[in-house]
C-alpha cells in the first residue's frame, strides 16, 4: 500500500477545513510578514487550504505560493485563491516551483514529518530562500513525541536544541521564538 504524503489529512480534509480555527496564528504570521519586504514571494508549506496563513499573507499583498500532500485541500486552496500558485505534492518531493523565494512558512506541518524528513526540509528551505529571507515554522519548544489530535498520527518535535543546530548547520539563523494565542511555539528563522 503507498504511503499517506498528506499524513491523514487527505482522508480527514473536510473535517479539517471545518475545524481548523481561522483565528489562531493570523496575527503572528501578520507580525512575522512585516519583517519581509512588501510583495515579497512566500512559500507556504502544508498549505492545506489556505485558511487562515496563506489568506492573511495573500491580503497583505504577498505573492504566495502554496504545496501541500493532500489533493482535496490544495483543490481548495486553488478554488480559494485562483490567483496564487499551487502544487499538490508532499513537501519531500516538491521541487518549490523551481525559484527561490523571500519567506517560506511551515505552520502545523513539521512534526507531522520524520525527524530525517524534518532535517531534509530545512535544508531544502534553506537552498530555496532568497539572501536575507526569512523562514517561520511551528513546532513545540521541547523535544517529544504525541498523536496528532485529528488523525491520531505519531507527531515528533525535536526541539528548540536540536531545530537550533540544524538550522545553523544550514547556514540558517534562529533569530526568535514565540507562542501565539492557542499556545502553537513559533521559531523565526533568517538567512544570512
Amino acid at each position: 500500500m503507498p504511503q499517506d504524503k498528506s499524513n491523514g489529512y487527505e482522508q480527514l480534509a473536510e473535517t479539517f477545513i471545518r475545524a481548523r480555527n481561522r483565528q489562531i496564528g493570523t496575527a503572528t504570521v501578520r507580525e512575522w510578514s512585516k519583517t519581509l519586504p512588501p510583495g515579497s514571494s512566500i512559500l507556504d508549506l502544508g498549505c492545506g487550504n489556505g485558511v487562515p496563513i496563506s489568506e492573511v499573507l495573500i491580503n497583505e499583498g504577498f505573492a504566495v505560493y502554496g504545496v501541500d500532500a493532500s489533493p482535496k485541500l490544495i483543490a481548495a486552496f486553488r478554488e480559494r485563491f485562483p490567483d496564487a500558485h499551487a502544487e499538490c505534492s508532499a513537501v519531500e518531493d516538491s521541487g518549490f516551483f523551481r525559484r527561490t523565494f523571500d519567506g517560506a512558512i511551515a505552520w502545523g506541518l513539521m512534526f507531522l514529518l520524520p525527524a530525517d524528513i524534518q532535517a531534509a526540509l530545512i535544508r531544502k528551505i534553506a537552498r530555496t530562500l532568497n539572501p536575507s529571507g526569512r523562514f517561520l515554522f511551528t513546532s513545540p519548544q521541547e523535544p517529544l513525541t504525541w498523536f496528532d489530535a485529528l488523525t491520531e498520527r505519531k507527531s515528533i518535535s525535536l526541539g528548540a536544541e536540536v531545530y537550533q543546530q540544524i538550522l545553523h548547520t544550514e547556514g540558517l539563523t534562529l533569530v526568535g521564538e514565540t507562542l501565539d494565542e492557542g499556545d502553537n511555539h513559533y521559531y523565526l528563522v533568517s538567512k544570512s
